[in-house]
């Protein structure tokens, strides 16, 4: 069973830097490369460029939360929960293209 993940292509796990804005501030996130693939793959289905979406998951983790303490592990849950099936609804994503214009 394990040989099924130990034979996956290294370059799916590479780590890829992106310089991104945020709130105004640019930063820069580290991720594996098959988190970015995910993360532009959710992107490109509400609609948004991935720089886009995660300004904005950002800025509705802080007005949820209150504070992000690890932005990148917060990336990366998103990642797991897109994979389980977790999508917004409809009418979420509609309203999401509104405010991203």
């Amino acid at each position: 069973m394990c040989k099924v993940f130990a034979r996956q292509d290294p370059e799916g796990y590479r780590q890829i830097n992106r310089s991104i804005r945020i709130a105004g501030h640019s930063t820069s996130i580290q991720l594996e490369a098959a988190f970015w693939t995910l993360l532009d793959e959710i992107a490109e289905n509400q609609g948004l460029s991935t720089p886009k979406f995660i300004s904005k998951l950002y800025d509705e983790g802080l007005e949820i939360n209150g504070e992000i303490p690890n932005f990148a592990s917060m990336l990366r849950t998103t990642c797991a929960l897109y994979l389980r099936g977790y999508r917004p609804s409809h009418d979420e994503r509609l309203q999401l293209k509104r405010e991203a214009a």
